[in-house]
């Protein structure tokens, strides 16, 4: 009786582990794979540029985006950057009056036009950097967050290093140059920033997509042209010097997809915003953001060897979000890679494998696959059981 049913788990779980495999394949078989055609990106009139899916970070265009290139007025995105992080640590306060010092009040290019000695506040400041683009404004959060717009300088390469900002070296808060230096970022790292901007700081985030902002009687409009022409743009930050032409960072959100681009070194006003426009409408009528897994969402469930349970679910641990050609979801196939045999105790959470997720034969995502549950180590009898029923499967060649 004993031999009879050790026999019996052996087939039962041989058949279990079968049905498991042929599942897989008949789910990855029964979709269409067809041809994935996209047309060839637009050319793009501008030195470095690049254009990325804000959740996934998956990168869809980009040319010479590594160059280190003088940003201009982007630097700001990284000056309001640190002063929103300065309010959420606790440091800073909208409320907050600043002291306009001579430096600030002296600054050339675009301007706030804050007073001299007077005291204004860090959320007009704010909107006086991502709006009106001051360069006045940003020397006055800088001198106020550090102490000088030098010391500031310093926080901002200190964060541009956490930030993973490799082409990047920051010399002032403004992006203004002058004949002995300037700023460096690549478009690549623009992005990354601007990421960064809208995941993080997504209560302050809104201020980019702001028209026009009046202080001190003195009525100016976003500089981003796009935010006039396209309900689907809402940020970012435009800049211009003689050394960087006309740069714009932008993004914009469309059918829950949202896109960031980067273009440096255009020509004027107007052709940065058509050369962003190009890349925001190839991006979002060819590709999509695809929702692959649910956090903590289960794969398959696979047997489990000496254990006081004869299965464990194994699964995704996060949120998993893909880019891909638009409409060739049902063209993914997905396989998990996990040891043949798994033998308890497991914890839960433990790696057990990975699964490949993949499209027309490329690998667009990798993950640990874990066990779900925990499965404690089974009894004397329980294990013997089951070693039995390996030495079966071992000798038929199971």
């Amino acid at each position: 009786m004993f031999l009879k049913n050790a026999i019996y788990q052996f087939f039962n779980r041989s058949l279990v582990r079968g049905t498991m495999l042929i599942c897989l394949l008949l789910a990855s078989s029964s979709f269409v794979n067809a041809q994935t055609i996209i047309p060839r990106a637009p050319e793009i009139a501008a030195t470095s540029y690049i254009l990325i899916d804000a959740k996934t970070g998956q990168i869809i265009i980009e040319e010479n985006a590594d160059e280190p290139l003088p940003p201009a007025s982007l630097t700001k995105i990284m000056t309001a950057y640190i002063a929103v992080e300065e309010i959420i640590n606790g440091n800073l306060s909208l409320r907050d009056e600043v002291h306009i010092s001579e430096k600030a009040w002296r600054m050339e290019g675009s301007k706030m036009f804050v007073g001299v000695n007077t005291q204004v506040s860090v959320e007009d400041l704010l909107r006086g950097i991502i709006i009106q683009s001051g360069n006045d404004s940003s020397v006055a959060i800088a001198e106020h967050i550090a102490g000088s717009e030098e010391a500031f300088a310093d926080m901002m390469n200190q964060y541009g290093e956490v930030l993973g900002l490799s082409n990047s070296f920051f010399m002032n808060s403004s992006g203004l140059d002058s004949e002995l230096y300037y700023n460096t970022m690549s478009a690549r790292d623009l992005a990354t920033l601007a990421q960064a901007t809208i995941e993080r700081h997504a209560d302050y985030y809104p201020i980019y997509a702001e028209r026009e902002f009046t202080y001190n009687g003195i009525r100016q409009d976003n500089r981003n042209r796009l935010l006039f022409r396209d309900r689907n743009v809402d940020g970012m930050k435009t800049g211009w010097t003689n050394a960087a032409g006309y740069c714009l960072v932008a993004s914009a959100e469309r059918d829950g997809m949202r896109l960031i681009s980067v273009v440096m070194g255009t020509v004027s006003e107007e052709a940065r915003a058509i050369e962003t426009q190009k890349l925001m409408t190839y991006g979002f009528r060819y590709f999509e953001t695809h929702k692959l897994y649910d956090l903590n969402q289960v794969l398959t469930n696979v047997p489990v060897w000496s254990g006081d349970q004869n299965a464990v679910d194994l699964g995704i641990q996060e949120e998993v979000y893909v880019t891909i050609p638009r409409g060739q979801a049902e063209s993914m196939q997905a396989a998990v890679d996990v040891d043949e045999i798994i033998r308890a105790p497991l914890n839960s959470g433990q790696i057990m494998g990975v699964v490949n997720v993949t499209l027309d034969n490329d690998i667009i995502y990798t993950g640990d696959v874990i066990a779900m549950q925990e499965v404690e180590q089974g009894g004397v009898f329980k294990r013997f059981i089951d070693w039995i029923t390996l030495f079966f499967s071992n000798l038929f060649g199971g």
